[in-house]
């Protein structure tokens, strides 16, 4: 095996198919809602809905939705069709049939295949207690809530462990990008997160791999979502420069909070949206948004706010 080749005596899991390549497609504006189905769409996630599909139409592009449904143990049954019938009950229609990321095992296993040929990735053999007791070793403390740095224990080899999960190889590098919103923005990722994981454990994609190889392959050009999924950011650079793959234009959205301060989620009580009277519930995703409110039919307060969102967020090189 060679130097660039994943350790010796690895092997990446097999199921990919090569009738498969990811690429990226076209020039043109298009942009994408991704919902997990792990439950229906709150206020919080309509305002990332009504953002994306916004900026999209604003600069007459395509809107796609994409449902990520990778961690299938905690997806709802029902609720992907659910927030389809949730997003048009608001006349936010995407441009093409929705896609399942349940489907699209092969996709993930080429890129990963990609990777761990160009020495990007490797298996490793550590449960989340081994990671946690070789940063205590190393005097290093985890704090809640803080992202669980990986120490690299697996990077030379999995000392004749069994490989549980596969983990992409990150380099001394600071990640920079520009956020449309939140400004200039930076991380280092290996000293930050460490060598992140692509697959799981349990043999699930990670939501990493996943949405990069979608968002190539879709050709997706922008990325309008919550800010709470801004860190992630530099994460998703580094797999698309690995991949040859380009890297989006974001724009990360104002977070709804909850009674407790902290992001409104299904996870801290986040009720279902009340779509008896749709305009009510998009009127207060555009206040969020910063957006007066509009009156009248849902698709006249839409145009409105589209013209709006041009005047705000559409500037040069965005």
């Amino acid at each position: 095996m060679s130097a660039d080749g994943p350790p010796q005596g690895a092997k990446a899991p097999s199921g990919g198919s090569a009738a498969h390549e990811v690429a990226s497609v076209g020039a043109t504006y298009i942009g994408r809602f991704a919902p997990s189905p792990t439950g229906l769409l709150h206020a919080g996630s309509l305002v990332a809905a009504l953002a994306s599909w916004l900026d999209a139409r604003a600069r007459g592009g395509r809107w796609l939705v994409r449902i990520e449904d990778v961690d299938t143990p905690r997806c709802v049954p029902g609720a992907a069709e659910t927030i389809l019938e949730q997003l048009a009950a608001c006349s936010l229609i995407p441009d093409e049939a929705p896609v399942w990321q349940s489907r699209r095992g092969d996709f993930y296993q080429q890129a990963l295949d990609r990777l761990v040929a160009r020495g990007d990735a490797y298996p490793c053999a550590c449960s989340r207690k081994d990671i946690e007791l070789a940063l205590a070793g190393q005097g290093r403390s985890h704090e809640r809530h803080a992202e669980l740095v990986y120490p690299g224990t697996c990077r030379h080899g999995l000392g004749g462990r069994p490989a549980r999960a596969w983990r992409f190889r990150t380099r001394d590098e600071i990640v920079t990008w520009q956020d449309r919103r939140l400004g200039p923005q930076q991380q280092d990722v290996g000293r930050e997160v460490g060598d992140f994981v692509l697959r799981r454990a349990d043999g699930l994609w990670a939501y990493q791999l996943a949405v990069v190889v979608d968002d190539g392959l879709q050709g997706v050009t922008h990325v309008v979502r919550g800010e709470d999924l801004a860190d992630n950011t530099a994460r998703q650079i580094l797999l698309q420069r690995a991949l040859g793959l380009p890297t989006p234009g974001y724009l990360h959205t104002p977070l709804v909070l909850g009674a407790n301060g902290e992001k409104l989620s299904k996870q801290n009580g986040a009720l279902p949206l009340d779509l008896r009277d749709p305009l009510h519930a998009l009127n207060a995703a555009a206040r969020t948004l910063g957006l007066a409110e509009a009156q009248g039919p849902v698709t006249h307060a839409l145009g409105a706010w589209q013209a709006r969102w041009r005047d705000s967020y559409n500037r040069p090189g965005d």
